[in-house]
């Protein structure tokens, strides 16, 4: 299979890089955590190299960009470990354009495109566990269009959103709205994540939304197969940095008079960790490359992806803090950073072991249909 990539896609991956190392460096991400994880000037830096339009279709302002495209701008924004959620403009992006009747597209997508509008998937419920045909919000229909009563938790720069998808069951059936984050009956609280990135707890009661999907199973289950591959190629991201930061250092440091990457012992876990880097980076091709899939072969896919790269993400973070020492879980250095961004990403999703019940239980009713 042909792996390379187009001039288009390395002179977007040239030119995220070097925002990447000269506009988002330590120090200002730094800033953003301390002041709150979410930075609305950065957003629109991301806007302005396209990233908010690049999977927008170009009817509706966009660049028309595919999934490939999405995973290279993920994987050097993990490099770097962007906090601003640019995935949500992927996701909103691929639901609207898929699902949503033509007025939602053309009131939202040139906004989302622009980088003016910040909407973000609002689906995880505290007796959910990653479920997603598990819903206890509700919907129901009023003169006007639809209110939505429900609580959604962990949201992605929540309490800085402009809306919100969130599912919400609708006659008995789960189907997805829009729900604008300045409407009445919307309230959420706010708070930094283990990364330094911000989410929020949202409070809907009665809040006017927008019907995006009737069936919103299957929307919802798109925009959380695309976040999974976003969120595949952006920890490839952090794991090469982790890796080149940890193979400096241990060019670097001496012990008995010699670098200690001389130790037999700790080349031999070096190795280790680029090996499971190079796995993780071909699961996060074939997760992109499947999210055009059929629904079945899709999830399957996803749900593999994920799994591969939950067992390097923390197989890399570990080591690298281990070969670290000390150093290597203060907050000063970068490395820890790492770590806690990979160790929260092991989680985002779904973590490992529910992905691999996903994909057992696949594998199970492919067996059944050919017994």
């Amino acid at each position: 299979m042909d792996f390379d990539f187009s001039d288009d896609q390395q002179s977007l991956r040239d030119a995220v890089r070097k925002w990447v190392d000269k506009g988002y460096a330590f120090e200002r991400r730094r800033a953003i955590v301390a002041a709150g994880g979410f930075d609305r000037a950065a957003w629109g830096e991301l806007a302005g190299l396209g990233l908010t339009a690049l999977t927008v279709p170009e009817a509706h302002g966009g660049l028309g960009q595919g999934p490939i495209d999405a995973m290279v701008a993920m994987e050097e924004l993990g490099r770097g470990i962007v906090l601003e959620p640019l995935a949500q403009a992927f996701i909103a992006a691929g639901v609207l354009s898929q699902h949503a009747p033509d007025a939602v597209q053309a009131a939202w997508l040139p906004r989302i495109a622009g980088g003016e509008a910040l909407v973000v998937l609002a689906h995880q419920e505290r007796k959910a566990r990653h479920r997603l045909d598990v819903c206890e919000a509700e919907a129901a229909k009023t003169p006007t269009g639809h209110a939505l009563t429900a609580t959604k938790s962990i949201v992605p720069a929540g309490d800085q959103a402009d809306a919100f998808l969130v599912p919400a069951k609708l006659d008995g059936q789960i189907a997805l709205f829009l729900v604008e984050r300045n409407a009445g009956g919307v309230a959420t609280r706010g708070y930094g994540t283990q990364d330094g990135s911000r989410a929020a707890e949202v409070r809907l009661d009665h809040a006017p939304a927008t019907l995006v999907a009737a069936d919103g199973l299957a929307a919802l289950e798109l925009a959380v197969d695309t976040g999974i591959a976003a969120a595949c190629a952006y920890a490839v991201g952090v794991m090469e940095q982790t890796c080149a930061v940890t193979f400096d250092y241990l060019n670097q440091r001496r012990q008995f008079g010699v670098p200690i990457a001389s130790f037999q012992a700790l080349r031999h876990r070096a190795a280790d960790m680029k090996m499971q880097l190079e796995l993780a980076r071909s699961m996060s091709y074939y997760a992109s490359l499947k999210l055009g899939a059929p629904r079945d072969e899709r999830r399957r896919a996803l749900s593999r992806a994920k799994v591969q790269l939950g067992q390097s993400m923390r197989f890399v973070g570990q080591q690298a803090v281990q070969l670290h020492g000390g150093i290597g879980v203060t907050d000063e250095y970068i490395v820890s950073h790492y770590f806690k961004t990979l160790t929260q990403l092991e989680m985002t999703w779904g973590d490992t072991l529910h992905h691999l019940g996903e994909v057992s239980a696949r594998m199970q009713d492919t067996a059944g249909v050919f017994a």
